[in-house]
């Protein structure tokens, strides 16, 4: 066989290839082009500047239809009526009253992921630097500071020791202040510098302290940090993703106790006294879950039935009693916006 033949054959060969994959990509395009314009629409109502001057909730809507994926908002007193529509698509959608930040993917046959700052029109304002597969996204209470969150190898937490992750702390106004995994972690008094060290899940306190998840040897911790002094210091073991409450006192998180790999319960661990307290959610929860207000935890949950690539927004006390209602239907990655402390 010439080498001429076996080139051309090897263009051949990749050609097809290319060509089944294009094929393969707009005939699925076709068929989710088929499924959502099937799906009844859903109730739309509102104007966004008025709607974002009082309290509200911003989500990324999983409801099938022309607005799969969009951001969208309702009123706080009202979550299950109307929803107003952005312009802006997420996959990760976090907000305050004056800006917002937004996680997306751009798929086709090599997915793109990007992170960027919207402003008050939801309109792109700056671009965040991103690397990997989104997965959380936070912002200060006062806008100043923005943290996210990406899978740089593996795709689930499910498997410590068997993902990495980067974490990159921005301030909005300009400075990168860098990846939290390059700070020096301490755990019961010692510095942790194991290769396998990771860190996610940031929620900040003010504009140099924050608390996020920490693991490392197949243990993960509730950290303290501040990003002066780039250091981390783990204050209890078994916490991922936790989620300052608004009076600043108790965190929400996820925690794996004796569950099976990729299994968790929610919680919520007070920092005056050290009390942990199980929620009433008995589903598996894999969100960095917000707070509805000092009482409530609001978080997202896939839909259960087969086959579906819906999700809903639940809420349960914060205090263990009670049991989960839905809040949002057809929502995921829920933000509470509350202009002024309203």
């Amino acid at each position: 066989m010439s080498l001429r033949y076996r080139v051309a054959l090897l263009v051949a060969v990749l050609m097809a290839a290319l060509a089944g994959a294009v094929g393969y990509v707009q005939n699925e395009r076709s068929v989710q082009a088929e499924t959502l314009a099937a799906a009844p629409e859903v109730r739309q109502g509102g104007d966004l500047s008025t709607l974002r001057a009082g309290p509200h909730l911003v989500f990324r809507s999983t409801a099938l239809g022309a607005d799969y994926g969009k951001v969208a908002l309702v009123p706080l007193n009202a979550p299950d009526g109307p929803r107003t529509f952005t312009p802006a698509s997420c996959e990760r959608v976090y907000a305050t009253g004056a800006e917002a930040i937004c996680l997306t993917a751009k798929r086709g046959l090599v997915t793109k992921y990007q992170a960027f700052l919207l402003d008050a029109a939801w309109a792109r304002s700056r671009e965040l630097t991103l690397t990997g597969i989104p997965s959380r996204a936070r912002l200060s209470r006062d806008g100043t500071l923005a943290a996210t969150t990406t899978f740089v190898f593996g795709d689930s937490y499910a498997n410590p020791g068997q993902f990495s992750t980067r974490t990159v702390v921005t301030r909005t106004g300009g400075a990168e202040i860098g990846d939290i995994e390059k700070f020096k972690l301490v755990v019961d008094g010692k510095t942790i510098t194991a290769v396998d060290k990771n860190l996610w899940g940031v929620t900040f306190y003010d504009d140099d302290r924050f608390y996020a998840t920490a693991a490392s040897g197949g243990t993960t911790w509730l950290v303290e940090g501040s990003l002066s002094a780039r250091t981390v210091k783990a204050l209890r073991s078994d916490v991922e993703c936790p989620s300052l409450s608004p009076d600043r006192t108790r965190v929400a998180f996820k925690r794996h106790g004796d569950l099976p790999a990729g299994r968790w319960r929610l919680a919520v661990y007070d920092l005056r006294t050290g009390t942990e307290t199980v929620l009433a959610e008995t589903h598996s929860v894999d969100d960095q879950v917000e707070w509805l207000d000092d009482r409530t935890v609001v978080y997202g949950l896939p839909r259960q039935t087969a086959g579906t690539a819906s999700s809903d927004v639940w809420r349960v006390p914060a205090d263990g009693s009670g049991s989960p209602e839905i809040l949002v239907r057809d929502a995921w990655s829920p933000a509470v916006v509350r202009p002024g402390g309203q």
